[in-house]
């Protein structure tokens, strides 16, 4: 009962959904999800913005596809007053276990019943701006197109190690974290996606996903 309480007085998982095709702003608590049709693939010049882009640094075309462990250089803008140019490598994704969640008390349908993945990611900042206090802006894509916001913990997870940009987040800049995702009703995790509007196409990145660690070492 004790461990209980602790993990229930510590512990916060907000969980959303939402389609590919509605903007992808910071998402509000919910467990439902709406399905959406893939984006044509893109041939759109980049986005109008005034954030500054480095000489030599090529920005990675909207639409492209990655596989796990190539980077993308984006133009990243969490706010109209601040933005900078960031360089993201998702570098591996492997799947989780409910078992992961010992001490977490979950009594949602919706965590229960999902799959769980792991991505360990890495951001750089290569531009001018300080785009520091905020999540990492990476999301999860399901099978049906679904939209998979990273989990927020408001605890450690020692399984997946989960931190926001730190508060100052400057030019040179480096963060390597773990994001968890959850594709609901036993889903699949078909991509990690970087989509910071609705207007924009997203770069995707796919590969082969790790086994959990579990029965990695069970062989």
């Amino acid at each position: 009962m004790r461990r209980a309480f602790l993990a229930t007085a510590t512990v916060s998982l907000l969980l959303t959904g939402c389609s590919a095709g509605e903007d992808a702003s910071p998402p509000t608590p919910s467990s439902s999800s709406t399905s959406a049709a893939k984006s044509p693939a893109s041939t759109s010049p980049r986005p109008a913005s005034t954030v500054y882009v480095p000489s030599g640094v090529a920005l990675t075309e909207q639409g492209s596809s990655l596989r796990y462990g190539r980077s993308a250089e984006v133009i990243f803008e969490p706010t109209r007053q601040r933005g900078s140019v960031l360089r993201l490598t998702v570098r591996s994704v492997r799947q989780g276990r409910l078992q992961d969640f010992d001490g977490f008390i979950l009594d949602d349908d919706y965590v229960r019943k999902a799959s769980i993945y792991y991505a360990r990611v890495t951001v750089r900042n290569i531009g001018r701006g300080d785009v520091g206090g905020v999540a990492v802006p990476l999301r999860g894509v399901n099978k049906a197109g679904v939209l998979l916001p990273a989990v927020n913990f408001t605890t450690r997870f020692p399984e997946c190690p989960t931190r926001r940009l730190p508060a100052t987040f400057k030019r040179g800049a480096r963060l390597t974290t773990c994001l968890v995702f959850l594709a609901p009703d036993r889903g699949k995790l078909a991509a990690v996606s970087y989509r910071p509007s609705a207007r924009f196409d997203p770069v995707t990145w796919t590969g082969t996903v790790e086994e959990p660690a579990a029965a990695r070492k069970s062989r």
